[in-house]
């Protein structure tokens, strides 16, 4: 990914990767105190996936721009 499609993506989700992790952080926290209704359960888990997902795909493009980098390594 490049930065301007990673700046493209924080626009598109309105998240960085760390505010996207630190959410998903608490998300998760939430849903193991056990302490939520069922309904409330539900959206937190569904949060946590898109949360999750937000992260694969800035995860994804930093390895994308690290393949060039390693690449030139072995020359």
């Amino acid at each position: 990914m490049s930065e301007s499609r990673a700046k493209g993506q924080e626009a598109q989700d309105g998240l960085t990767y760390e505010q996207a992790r630190d959410e998903l952080t608490q998300t998760v926290a939430l849903l193991e105190s056990g302490e939520v209704p069922l309904s409330q359960a539900l959206k937190l888990w569904e949060r946590g996936e898109q949360l999750a997902d937000i992260c694969d795909k800035w995860l994804a493009g930093a390895l994308e721009r690290l393949e060039p980098v390693k690449d030139g390594e072995g020359s």
